[in-house]
């Protein structure tokens, strides 16, 4: 504990006593139901948080303060009604009886949304002009609605206090309402709303006043903001200090939430929940600078994973709170990990953003390697208990992020466990991935797994190769599959797989071929495979053409991380083609003649090209499936009903007939890690 003595050193914002610096910052979190309401998984997820140590949990990210501002396509929380108050009284006793503190983000987001869903509005903007990222279109908002609008953020701050949550923080960051006034990249209006500095302000000041009319001097409200909107015509460092400093000078604010970034464009919204390509903490300057005008504490988070970096940056005195969200959707227990001593067992954030990714694609934020976060209504434990019944002998083939998590469960449980891995090292598909630029950290799944079963005593069996005799001497009361995929190039004879004419992208990323001087990638699934493929070649020094036959290259990639491929794609001039399908490939001399046709008007195209890479997904790896399907009690089923209500599976309850045998991940069929790590948690807690 005296290594973070400024972690754990409490802090007042207004008349909150905050018992750690660390706070869970606002996000959208997609879990808001019956009309944006915080029922039972949103309250349990920060109950969660409070219970493993948070300080503070901002929830509610872009929370809505009037009907005329969407939050159905978000799941956001809905402000702008008293019914929420009685779920706001839920959500605080929940984390208050943790010894935790909550609050609330208020917006109105403006043109920041989309108009085509729930109630159809018109969404409203300063100046009326469109956002890039929503492709929305809005009017130009009236002096009538300006102060409508001013006035439903007084009552959402109303109803945040009355069910009893400890504070707002008023969102002016990311282009929503507030900011959009303040931005002249945005507000071009020449009334008493737009102009000057003052007159930029003035909504932003005024919604300020009206909140702390209603909820008096006592009640904690901040501000969240960016330090640098990172655009040629739009606020800049400077320009932010001088708003935080005008906006602190009022007397009227308790904290200030600084981020780094505006985000209306696809470019600049990479950077706000910076990926496993940024540095650590790359935006930190930016709140420090702002800490250097303000006289109330500064919150900062983006990138800050690991509790030694976030002591560094408090003991630095850079600010007064450090902001781990991410990381605490990776590990909701981190500080209580911390208290206890075990920094080592912390399950760390590896930036992977499959959480934000999925939240831009308007589903539910979920972890890639923690499935329990988010499911605690649902009993997915983030403590694994003992047992209570028979110790079991657990079997598990194959050392992908499916396996590793079955065999941590099932030892957690307290059973005897084998895991067997045909590969020198654990890790499965997470190994390739990591060998990609901008993808190493991802490896960090693997390296947390690794010490868990090394502690947990797991007989780890690498480099052998388990075949149904393997199986049969062992004696297995469970079996568990976890042996993967395989490329599947063989979907199209035309393309030349078995005369060696095409190569997969799990060829050029593990090494096993070298990568050619003038390169096609032909990439079906448009996930991180292929573009990952792509990269790698380019930082090779081949000429690389990435093809799809789908609408772009990329495409189902989520939005904070599309851009950081495209950003070292066009840098290493790759060029991207979309709309071709790749018909057949076949030789000329020593080169490889590549036969595209255009889905739309079936052209065709060729490419000469030195090499043809393929990423075409997986096929299952289901061979030891069926070789010991007939030997088990359940003939390898899977209770789906179970299964899906995360209930026991039922043929635990004839466990004493023979054996159980599951299948998991990919070699059931292709989906990703938060899949195979999830089935592994279903299938083994009850174990």
């Amino acid at each position: 504990m005296s290594q973070f003595e400024a972690l754990f050193k409490p802090l007042k914002i207004n008349q909150l006593t905050i018992r750690n610096r660390v706070v869970s910052t606002a996000h959208a979190e997609v879990y808001a139901t019956d009309g944006g309401m915080t029922t039972d998984r949103y309250v349990k997820y920060y109950e969660e948080k409070s219970k493993g140590g948070c300080g503070l949990c901002i929830c509610g990210g872009s929370s809505v303060v009037s009907i005329d501002s969407p939050q159905s396509w978000w799941s956001s929380v809905n402000l702008s009604t008293d019914r929420i108050i009685p779920h706001f009284q839920n959500l605080a006793d929940a984390v208050h009886k943790h010894g935790g503190k909550i609050m609330i983000q208020i917006t109105h987001m403006g043109r920041r949304s989309r108009w085509d869903g729930e109630n159809w509005p018109n969404l409203m903007s300063p100046s009326g002009i469109r956002e890039p990222v929503h492709r929305a279109t809005c009017k130009t908002i009236e002096e009538e609605e300006i102060w409508r609008v001013i006035g439903d953020f007084a009552q959402a701050a109303r109803r945040a206090k009355e069910g009893g949550l400890d504070g707002v923080e008023l969102s002016a960051v990311h282009q929503h309402m507030i900011d959009q006034f303040w931005s002249p990249r945005v507000n071009k209006r020449t009334d008493q709303w737009g102009g000057s500095f003052e007159n930029r302000m003035r909504f932003g000041m005024e919604v300020l006043k009206a909140v702390r009319a209603e909820v008096g001097r006592d009640f904690a409200v901040g501000l969240r903001i960016c330090g640098d909107e990172f655009h040629p015509d739009g606020l800049n460092h400077d320009d932010m200090k001088e708003i935080a400093k005008y906006y602190n000078d009022t007397g009227e604010l308790d904290f200030f939430g600084v981020v780094g970034s505006g985000c209306d464009t696809h470019n600049t919204l990479a950077n706000v929940i910076p990926n496993m390509s940024y540095p650590p903490e790359p935006f930190l300057h930016l709140a420090a600078g702002i800490k250097e005008v303000v006289d109330v504490p500064v919150i900062h988070a983006q990138n800050i994973k690991d509790p030694n970096q976030a002591e560094r940056i408090l003991e630095a005195g850079y600010v007064d709170f450090v902001g781990m969200t991410r990381a605490h959707i990776a590990d909701p227990h981190l500080i209580a990990k911390i208290k206890m001593n075990q920094v080592d067992q912390i399950r760390q954030c590896v930036g992977a953003n499959y959480c934000i990714d999925r939240q831009y694609q308007g589903l539910d934020v979920l972890c890639i390697q923690n499935a329990a976060t988010s499911r605690e209504h649902l009993g997915m434990p983030h403590v694994i208990e003992k047992t209570e019944g028979p110790i079991r002998k657990v079997l598990v083939i194959g050392g992908g992020p499916g396996g590793m998590e079955a065999a941590r469960v099932a030892a957690e449980r307290g059973h005897d466990v084998t895991l067997i891995e045909k590969a020198g090292e654990l890790g499965g598909q997470i190994t390739l991935a990591a060998k990609a630029p901008q993808r190493d950290q991802i490896a960090g799944i693997t390296r947390w797994y690794a010490l868990e079963l090394e502690r947990l005593g797991v007989d780890l069996r690498f480099n052998t190769s388990a075949d149904s005799s393997v199986v049969r001497d062992i004696q297995p009361d469970v079996c568990i599959l976890a042996t993967g995929g395989v490329p599947f190039l063989e979907q199209n004879p035309e393309w030349g797989h078995d005369d060696g004419l095409v190569v997969s992208s799990w060829d050029i990323l593990s090494g096993a071929v070298e990568p050619g001087e003038n390169v096609l990638v032909y990439d079906t699934i448009c996930e991180f495979s292929g573009m990952s493929a792509a990269d790698y070649l380019a930082s090779k020094g081949s000429l690389v053409e990435l093809v799809t036959d789908d609408i772009k290259p990329g495409v189902g990639i989520g939005g904070t991380t599309f851009p950081t491929y495209y950003r070292s794609l066009y840098e290493r001039e790759v060029i991207m083609t979309s709309d071709l399908m790749l018909e057949k490939v076949y030789a000329e001399g020593d080169k490889k003649i590549a036969v595209l046709e255009n889905e739309y008007t079936g052209q065709k195209e060729e490419r000469v090209v030195d090499q043809v890479v393929i990423e075409n997904g997986t096929r299952p790896n289901e061979g030891l499936y069926y070789d010991l399907k007939a030997d088990s009690i359940n003939k390898g089923q899977i209770d789906v009903e179970a299964l899906f209500a995360c209930d026991a599976q039922p043929v635990l309850e004839e466990a004493d007939k023979g054996m159980i045998l599951w299948r998991l991940g990919d070699c059931v069929s292709q989906r990703n890690t938060h899949a195979a790590i999830y089935d592994a948690l279903r299938l083994c807690k009850d174990l």
